[in-house]
């Protein structure tokens, strides 16, 4: 089952593969659904990610390239994050936080273990960036 969902996130994610090591990413997947170079500043583009965790699920402590600005809104359930050095939080449907250049997004989880949970973060990134999401080693 791990392979198929492997399989299946590679397969939807056409800027590199987030799973540099596949043990850490769990019961996800990750759906490119939009991509539009912005005409009003040269070498960015703007990028939308649907994130889907199952009951559980959750990505690795990752990074995003240095270039990447991103807004994440929560659509469905309960996602736990926790950036930086700010505490860990829980975010509800309807509510959203940032990404700064060069954060480290240490926590990215479904906070439940019986429901879904799904966020929508849209990127500004160097249009030249195509991994988007870099697993911490």
């Amino acid at each position: 089952m791990k392979r198929i969902l492997y399989s299946l996130l590679v397969a939807t994610l056409p800027f590199g593969s987030v799973l540099a090591d596949d043990t850490k990413f769990k019961n996800a997947m990750v759906t490119l659904v939009y991509e539009h170079e912005l005409p009003n500043a040269p070498g960015k583009s703007l990028r939308a990610v649907l994130v889907e965790y199952g009951p559980g699920g959750g990505s690795p402590s990752h990074r995003h390239p240095s270039s990447a600005f991103i807004y994440a809104r929560v659509l469905e359930g309960t996602i736990r994050s926790k950036v930086n050095d700010a505490p860990e939080r829980n975010y509800q449907a309807g509510e959203s936080w940032i990404e700064q250049p060069g954060d480290h997004h240490q926590i990215s989880q479904n906070a439940s273990t019986t429901a879904p949970a799904k966020l929508l973060a849209i990127f500004v990134v160097d249009t030249s960036d195509r991994e988007i999401v870099i697993p911490d080693k």
